[in-house]
């Protein structure tokens, strides 16, 4: 069963683009158990020079799938954001449904509570946004893969073995780097 939260900025989402987004979303279904929950986020935005992006999140217990795409046309942006997600879940179904099997549902990994904050302004540089995370409990592995899924440069989360909150982040040269906070 798939549970949407369909928001729009800059954009009135229609009955016609919530069908189109439901309808098109409802095909990555197929892929997990009848039983199993899909929270479904999608943002639509369109600005000022016309150029639509739509961002979709879905949370399935511990594992979260993102996606987004920017081009002119708001239902070109929502096939092919619908394209990459069926291409992560293929290309990772068994690590997917794996992580699924070991880990109870545990909530979400991102809320969407974004903010901005009054901070002391100084020359240099200031906060213009905030995004709160919930550090989840999980080991290395399933870090990078949701890194991976997620499409990040670098990935927040806190160790199960030793509970000590890590940062798993890509190099310039490729490789993978990990800072471990003692």
């Amino acid at each position: 069963m798939i549970k949407y939260s369909i928001r729009g900025e800059n954009i009135e989402v229609t009955e016609a683009i919530r069908d189109y987004v439901e309808s098109k979303l409802g095909k990555v279904e197929k892929y997990f158990n009848s039983n199993q929950e899909l929270d479904v986020r999608v943002n639509l935005k369109v600005y000022r020079e016309k150029t639509a992006k739509v961002e979709v999140t879905i949370l399935l217990g511990s594992v979260t799938l993102r996606a987004e795409d920017v081009s002119q046309d708001m239902y070109g942006s929502i096939d092919l954001v619908v394209d990459k997600i069926e291409r992560q879940i293929r290309k990772n179904k068994t690590k997917i449904s794996k992580k699924h099997r070991e880990k109870a549902p545990t909530g979400q990994v991102f809320t969407d509570e974004f903010e901005a904050e009054n901070i002391e302004e100084s020359p240099a540089s200031k906060v213009v946004r905030t995004k709160h995370v919930t550090l989840k409990p999980m080991d290395l592995e399933e870090a990078l893969l949701q890194m991976e899924l997620l499409g990040h440069d670098f990935f927040i989360y806190t160790d199960s073995e030793d509970s000590v909150t890590n940062i798993l982040y890509k190099r310039e040269d490729g490789e993978l780097g990990l800072i471990e906070a003692k």
